[in-house]
């Protein structure tokens, strides 16, 4: 009995954070770090993992996805089931579709996510219970990530559901594991650039919680919640609403510009590029343009990160073109419409606050 646990744990290793968790979350080398990281924790099992890939590459027929979604409602075959419909699901186009429509499945994932929940606080999960429902959550990813699911996902409420991983502290394994499966769900929602997506975290505590991952989150996991970030800013009401506050604004300005100063001591490429996309975004606003002249850190300014971007033209063309809008005063128009007033008066804050931002000390 011990062989045979030891062994489901070890096997169920992979599949919960591996590459196959995030790859469609950013195309930015994100999961290729988490396929670095999953492969480097699990060396002692390189053969098991290469005939597990050969495994994952042959196709599955529909009868045997039939059989699995229905042993997720045994409890005897549930562990077993999320594995391998967690290692199957980029070969069935039409998973999300099934599991969403099938009896009890979605509660059957909703509940291996809340039944972690006592573990949390104190922190207390282990390995395998972390690799169980990081099966489960990358379940839900599929679901979030179909275009026939993903509405359907989130008038659900289902993201509320991981918020708490997202507010955990502990740096341990399978923690880690844990809040970046969940980051992974998160992203497949905002990939879609969707003002629906968007406008459903907004009435969440999706930025703070990125935020807070961002300050204090492994690389990848802060790589994941910038770009997160970064998708809300680039659609219009994710923008306003970060700029409506001076409190909004500077929180997150403050994040990026310590994110920044961490860069000078260990950059990494892929974190760079989300950061001064997130910046570049904010500079499409007058206000936020306004208050970024003051508190952007000098580090962007003055090439200290050329040899991190010498090959990435894209982040060198984004990075001058933040330091242009910079330079480019601020149109002022001479007549202000009834809309415009109200916009300035429900902005006051920002527009009150503006010349203090040199006090946020970001270098």
């Amino acid at each position: 009995m011990n062989t045979t646990s030891s062994s489901s744990s070890s096997s169920s290793l992979t599949p919960s954070p591996s590459p196959n968790t995030l790859p469609n979350v950013a195309s930015n080398g994100s999961s290729v770090a988490v396929g670095t990281s999953s492969q480097t924790s699990n060396n002692s099992n390189t053969n098991s993992s290469q005939s597990t890939s050969n495994t994952n590459s042959a196709p599955v027929s529909r009868e045997r996805i039939a059989n699995w979604i229905t042993e997720l409602l045994s409890s005897s075959t549930r562990e077993a089931a999320l594995m391998e419909l967690s290692r199957k699901r980029e070969k069935v186009a039409d998973l999300a579709v099934l599991l969403w429509h099938s009896f009890g499945s979605v509660a059957v994932l909703l509940y291996e996510v809340i039944s972690v929940y006592p573990y949390i606080n104190p922190p207390t999960l282990t390995a395998q219970q972390s690799n169980r429902v990081c099966n489960a959550l990358a379940l839900l990813q599929c679901i979030a990530s179909h275009p026939e699911t993903r509405t359907l996902f989130i008038q659900a409420n289902i993201p509320l559901f991981l918020y708490p991983f997202l507010n955990t502290k502990s740096s341990t394994r399978p923690f880690e594991y844990l809040r970046l499966t969940s980051l992974g769900v998160i992203g497949a929602l905002v990939k879609t650039d969707e003002t629906e997506v968007i406008n459903f975290l907004l009435t969440t505590e999706i930025i703070p919680l990125s935020l807070r991952i961002m300050q204090s989150g492994s690389e990848l996991s802060k790589t994941v919640a910038t770009f997160i970030l970064q998708k809300i800013l680039g659609d219009d009401s994710g923008l306003n609403y970060i700029c409506e506050t001076f409190d909004r604004f500077s929180h997150v300005a403050m994040v990026l510009g310590r994110m920044v100063l961490q860069q000078q001591r260990e950059a990494s490429g892929r974190l760079l590029k989300h950061i001064i996309r997130c910046y570049l975004r904010l500079s499409d606003n007058p206000r936020a343009r306004e208050a970024l002249r003051s508190c952007l850190p000098d580090c962007l300014k003055d090439h200290t990160f050329d040899a991190v971007l010498k090959e990435d033209q894209s982040t060198k063309k984004w990075l001058s073109q933040l330091l242009l809008n910079l330079e480019t005063p601020t149109p002022t128009s001479t007549t202000t419409t009834n809309s415009q007033q109200q916009q300035q008066t429900s902005n006051s804050a920002v527009q009150q606050n503006t010349p203090t931002t040199s006090t946020l000390e970001m270098g």
